[in-house]
């Protein structure tokens, strides 16, 4: 079956995700360096390679060549010394205000620190940078910003840098203006160039990126905004934007600092805030922040969920950082993918600045398309920044798009031809309670079955447009009900089989037994499927992010699908043995000609059972498992999706009643033809007519 029918075709029967980020643009892998097309040639850090035995696991270091301090650890790996941390570095306090005349004012500890890496926690050296700020820059930080974008990014470096900007949002943030914000976002965007990417992994702090995330958004939240929409800064790896808006902002949300965008990825994303959030608020205007940072999600070093059990997910797009009022609980985001691979499902997160991690729970998708995928997440102070997460564990095969194609078009049209053929025939096969009865439970299963296959097509389709809610909502009511109607219509046959075979002298009335059969066929269905709109709509919890289906991640709405589902299909099963066993009568002193006879009569019966009560969708089960081969993706694809075909041929075709209906049908009809056909060519007609 198709990639995207597929996966919901195998979910639907279980036999058939307090501040925000958003992922980086910048692809990039473990080990790998990117090139910036600025990049200055680097400086040999290592006076020399470490030397002796490489052993399996063992460890070494080298001091760092001059003029950098520190020094770089290596690890054997596959007999060859690899580099696994770096601390050189060549700022230090000193040097940042080494060409002011008001440097002999801080009391420095030490004209020449000897740490690897300069700790900002040490109470005098913390007042140093506080104090040379106050003097030399007040209104910004523009006095040490050339030392630090003038410094190479090393590992060693981008530690210092970030422990810098800590300390400089733990004490400079109470009166942040945009010039202050400039200032210390070219700081930022130092460490945050592609160039300096792949030093990051070297930083022994392996928390060094989430302590510079958190740092900005607590520095950004101290912004004051001097006109009504702003762009405060716009470097290449971050960009800031802010906004005032009122509660009386027309629409019905309202859009924070426009697009964010990296004009070289060309990815956006949007942030909205809806109008519900906005009546919390005071009469008076508030402010919005947005932060967005094209490459930060690449050095997210924890890109787990939660659930530990999860494949490790890549970061996907920006991840981008939202100031809004404590009072926010909801907001809005839009991210365009930069990989836009049908077989990667993207997930919405936020990153939980307590845990140091992405929280799956801060967010619901609420739609995924191929380009762009659209989150509603929760706000608070532990998570302001949010992103998307991809995961490849989407089946895509060009074969199951094929079956599913090919499969659903020869379904409908098989169905629709099963619904043409008990028209014609209906009158002359529907002779008694129990035939009149399978022939409504047929028709029922092929009006269900038709039914939900439109539905099934139509909705993957729907759902890559202009994201409708409500629509989405009733396309995945409609399926759910028709798609559980036609399995309780199969149940409601089974049932009847077991009652031909069990009750041989008492028959049921026709109307008792016609109100059975749709109290069951759509009773059940209704109110299974009205309970589940009820109790997760106004959740946001009833539909998928990435589909017009039943959620499973947040949820767990597709149990009431899947639920069902097994139960009719266990049970079928089971009236299917009945009749086999039934259908293997002992014959006194058989022969192997009878033996034969009984076991063809046995898989006849099972061959037509089958489809007629969906064991077919009891396959689904093995593609649930995981790393289950394509092979058995296609058999479920294959049974699935040419079901109405199978109810034609084995529940229409193949029954000897109808058949003979249909001659009788086809006789009576060139009977009259026939006979008028005579008589035009009768010489006494032709004679008459001449006489006229």
């Amino acid at each position: 079956m198709k990639s995207q029918p597929t996966m919901i075709c195998c979910l639907m029967l279980f036999l058939a995700t307090e501040c925000f980020h958003f992922m980086p643009k910048i692809h990039i892998k473990d080990g790998d360096k990117l090139q910036h097309p600025e990049e200055k040639p680097k400086t040999e850090r290592t006076q020399e390679k470490c030397h002796g035995p490489c052993i399996a696991s063992s460890n070494c270091s080298q001091p760092c060549a001059q003029p950098f301090r520190g020094e770089i650890g290596f690890t054997c790996n596959q007999n060859k010394w690899q580099k696994s941390t770096e601390t050189c570095t060549s700022l230090s306090v000193e040097m940042l205000f080494k060409d002011l005349s008001s440097v002999s004012l801080l009391s420095v500890a030490a004209p020449s620190i000897a740490q690897p890496i300069l700790d900002f926690r040490a109470p005098e050296l913390v007042q140093s940078v506080v104090q040379g700020l106050r003097r030399n820059c007040p209104q910004d930080f523009a006095c040490i910003t050339g030392a630090v974008k003038s410094s190479e990014a090393t590992s060693g470096n981008i530690a210092f840098i970030v422990e810098l900007l800590k300390n400089i949002s733990a004490d400079l943030s109470d009166n942040v203006t945009g010039e202050k914000m400039k200032s210390y976002s070219e700081m930022a965007n130092h460490i945050l160039d592609t160039a300096a990417i792949s030093n990051w992994a070297f930083i022994p702090d392996q928390n060094a990126s989430s302590d510079l995330l958190r740092s900005v958004n607590l520095f950004a939240r101290q912004l004051h905004l001097r006109n009504e929409s702003e762009n405060i800064v716009d470097e290449p790896f971050i960009q800031t934007k802010g906004l005032r808006i009122s509660r009386r902002a027309s629409g019905k949300s309202v859009r924070l600092a426009g697009n964010t965008s990296d004009s070289a990825a060309g990815v956006t994303a949007v942030v909205e805030i809806p109008q519900g959030e906005l009546w919390k608020l005071a009469p008076n205007a508030f402010q919005a922040i947005s932060i967005a940072f094209p490459t930060l999600g690449a050095v997210l070093k924890e890109t787990h969920l939660e659930n530990e059990s999860l494949p490790r997910l890549t970061v996907n797009d920006l991840v981008l950082s939202v100031i809004l009022p404590e009072r926010f609980k909801q907001v809005l985001l839009t991210f365009d993918k930069i990989n836009k691979s049908r077989s990667a499902r993207a997930q919405c997160v936020g990153w939980h600045s307590q845990r140091r991690r992405w929280d799956e729970d801060a967010c619901h998708t609420m739609t995924d398309t191929r380009d762009r995928v659209k989150c509603r997440c929760n706000y608070t102070n532990a998570v302001m920044s949010f992103s998307i997460l991809m995961s490849p564990i989407s089946m895509d095969d060009k074969i199951l798009d094929y079956i599913t194609c090919i499969g659903l078009s020869v379904s409908i049209l098989s169905l629709v031809l099963c619904l043409l053929i008990e028209a014609m025939v209906w009158s002359r096969v529907v002779v008694t309670e129990i035939s009149y009865m399978r022939h409504v439970c047929i028709v029922n299963i092929a009006v269900s079955l038709l039914t939900a296959n439109v539905w099934f097509i139509v909705s993957p389709n729907v759902s890559k447009k202009a994201q409708n809610y409500k629509w989405c909502v009733a396309m995945t009511f409609f399926r759910h009900f028709f798609y559980l109607s036609l399995f309780f219509w199969m149940l409601f046959k089974a049932l009847l089989i077991i009652y031909g075979i069990l009750v041989v002298f008492h028959r049921m009335m026709k109307s008792r037994m016609m109100a059975i059969g749709f109290a069951i066929g759509y009773g059940f269905p209704l109110i299974i499927a009205v309970t589940t709109v009820a109790i997760t709509v106004p959740e946001k919890g009833y539909m998928r992010g990435d589909a017009c289906w039943l959620n499973w991640d947040n949820t767990k709405a597709l149990l009431a699908f899947a639920i069902p589902a097994l139960v009719i299909v266990a049970v079928n099963l089971l009236v299917v043995l009945v009749v086999a066993v039934n259908t293997q009568r002992p014959f006194i002193g058989s022969s192997k000609s009878q033996d034969v006879a009984i076991i063809r009569r046995i898989s006849k019966n099972v061959a037509i059972l089958t489809p007629l009560l969906g064991l077919t969708w009891g396959f689904g089960i093995a593609t649930l498992i995981k790393g289950t081969s394509l092979i058995f993706h296609i058999i479920f694809a294959l049974l699935n999706a040419f079901q109405g075909f199978f109810i034609l041929l084995f529940g229409t075709i193949m029954d000897h009643k109808i058949r003979d209906a249909l001659r009788m049908k086809m006789s009576s009809l060139k009977g009259p033809s026939r006979v008028a056909e005579n008589a035009s060519l009768s010489p006494n007609n032709g004679s008459n007519l001449m006489n006229r």
